[in-house]
């Protein structure tokens, strides 16, 4: 038989085939097709064939049928279910997400895996029935609630994105990302956002999700600035990244922002107070107020940007292609407050790069009085602050909570009390955040919009996480993550760092209160949540603390208990 042939068959037909050739037939699909093409290459398969040629056989698609069997035998029996990959509806660790595998161990099970056909018609009844009745997967009943996932805010597409992890097998994130020049300059990967991909000689980048999510802009700050004297840096547009995706909305689907920012503002550039940019369109940016300036620019072209420190004021101006465009911005020395001011970028669907070789001459000659920021010497400069050096001196917050509790204010709260800590906040509204799209709140169009973004957002926010994984500095996740398995895989994740998980469970006076402040959610859908939420417990192989913040544990156990009686009498039964 062929190999191709033989990964066509389905288990129980390589478990009969393994056993009339005296062979052991337990095992994973993967072990019983190479056990299989093993003894075939040496020969011992064609006894076995001649036995089925004198039997009434037929061959249909590569599969091997005898007919003289029935084919609802052809299901594993029962007790060798649990080797054919059924679910247990009994227990909430069988699911392949929360296996304590390691990362060695996965990458040489995905690369010997083979691919399974789709269960039979019986088997997929039986999956439904489980998938059916488990009571952490209310919300996915049938298509008959798809109507329902309109308009139901963050919460529901990031709780959608959670149970996706009780589907699959843990699949570690693996992007391989330039970080290493040889200049003394690089693009700084500890102040830049995770979705901002390098290239491969750390002289540049792009936005990670331009082709799922083209409104994304990604930011990123080199990693040396300064704070005297006059000095510049240039940076081209390369390329502009078209996607298939309509063009029906009215913004942009490419911009660029270059300018100066401190190391403590924000990544998005021009919407602080001391962030100063040039934006592509023509216009100036500063503490997110919008002026016309210079001109407009497009791939290709090469912007110059100057920052010169007095006594007692800061002047940043702009060129393009060797053009002044003239002074920007001047504001007062002491509102720095002693800080240096970096080189930045912030890109949506275009490719950008520096001018960090200090060999090489400048693409077009800077004006009078300004030096280019790589031929300064090392005493004019100022480092940036660098991440951790390892995951293990890293630590990572799991938010926990219903929708509206306050986890992202408390997030918020804490990063801005720790600022030594450099928290990366990862979260659905702070990927929305990095969009700077202004919606028309009431038509039909940007409720639409907003949903997809939505979704958008909680899709990319998990691969970010996998990235985030493999990256040193200290995080926040700010989710709900209510469900067991959800908490499970993204704590096998961050395996390597000091883990924290933090509750916000408010009494129900007070969250009823935070929760009309907060986005409207359809009230069946914040049930079913509070039906699935399942609370942390001390677990000393997943995390090193956990902390309640508000309820102690037993209260809000209890309280969560007394939601979920609610929900069931309010939830309708769920249909057969």
């Amino acid at each position: 038989m062929k190999l191709d042939d033989i990964k066509k068959l389905k288990v129980p037909e390589l478990r009969f085939k393994l056993k009339e050739l005296g062979l052991e037939a337990k095992g994973l699909k993967a072990e019983l097709v190479t056990r299989l093409w093993s003894a075939s290459e040496a020969g011992k398969c064609k006894d076995v064939e001649e036995n089925y040629k004198e039997k009434d056989t037929v061959v249909t698609d590569g599969i091997l049928v005898i007919q003289t069997i029935p084919t609802d035998t052809l299901d594993a029996p029962p007790e060798e279910a649990g080797t054919s990959g059924k679910m247990d509806p009994g227990r909430e660790l069988s699911d392949a997400a929360t296996q304590t595998e390691t990362d060695t161990d996965l990458s040489h099970k995905h690369s010997q895996a083979v691919p399974a056909r789709g269960p039979g018609p019986q088997a997929a009844q039986r999956q439904a029935g489980i998938q059916q009745g488990d009571e952490d997967d209310c919300e996915e009943s049938g298509g008959a609630q798809a109507s329902e996932e309109r308009g139901r805010g963050r919460a529901f597409y990031e709780f959608k994105e959670e149970i996706r992890y009780k589907r699959q097998k843990m699949n570690y994130f693996a992007m391989k990302v330039g970080r290493q020049i040889n200049s003394s300059f690089l693009a700084c990967t500890d102040d830049s956002h995770l979705h901002f991909e390098m290239a491969p000689d750390g002289c540049g980048g792009q936005p990670l999700f331009w082709d799922r999510f083209p409104s994304l802009w990604s930011g990123c700050r080199l990693t040396h600035g300064v704070g005297q004297g006059g000095v510049g840096f240039e940076v081209r547009v390369e390329a502009l990244l078209t996607t298939r995706l309509d063009q029906k909305d009215e913004e942009p689907r490419q911009g660029l922002r270059v300018g100066w920012s401190p190391p403590d503002a924000s990544l998005l550039l021009g919407e602080d107070d001391l962030s100063f940019a040039y934006d592509g369109r023509g216009i100036k940016v500063s503490g997110g107020t919008k002026e016309k300036f210079g001109e407009p620019f497009t791939v290709g072209d090469i912007i110059g940007c100057y920052a010169s420190f007095s006594t007692d004021a800061v002047e940043i101006s702009f060129q393009k292609n060797g053009r002044f465009m003239g002074a920007a911005f001047s504001l007062g020395r002491p509102a720095l407050r002693g800080r240096p001011l970096l080189p930045h970028v912030l890109c949506k669907g275009c490719s950008v790069s520096f001018h960090l070789d200090p060999a090489a001459p400048p693409w077009y000659p800077a004006p009078a009085s300004f030096a280019p920021l790589v031929a300064l010497p090392a005493g004019q400069l100022v480092r940036a602050a660098l991440a951790p050096p390892s995951h293990t001196q890293c630590e990572v917050l799991l938010m926990v909570g219903l929708p509206g509790s306050g986890k992202s204010h408390w997030a918020r709260t804490h990063r801005k009390q720790h600022p030594d800590k450099h928290y990366r906040l990862l979260g659905t509204e702070e990927l929305l955040s990095c969009m700077i799209v202004s919606l028309l709140r009431g038509s039909m169009t940007s409720v639409k919009q907003r949903e997809n973004q939505l979704q958008q957002a909680a899709q990319c926010l998990t691969e970010l996480i996998k990235l985030a994984a493999q990256t040193p500095g200290n995080y926040i996740l700010d989710q709900c993550n209510i469900l067991f398995s959800a908490r499970r895989y993204k704590l096998q994740l961050f395996a390597a760092f000091r883990r924290k998980v933090l509750v916000v469970f408010p009494s129900a006076d007070e969250w009823k209160r935070r929760l009309s402040e907060h986005q409207p959610i359809p009230e069946t859908a914040l049930l079913k949540l509070q039906l699935s939420c399942r609370l942390p417990e001390p677990q000393s192989e997943l995390l090193e603390e956990l902390q309640y913040l508000e309820l102690p544990g037993e209260q809000a156990q209890k309280l969560l208990r007394e939601y979920q009686d609610q929900a069931h009498r309010l939830l309708p039964p769920v249909p057969k």
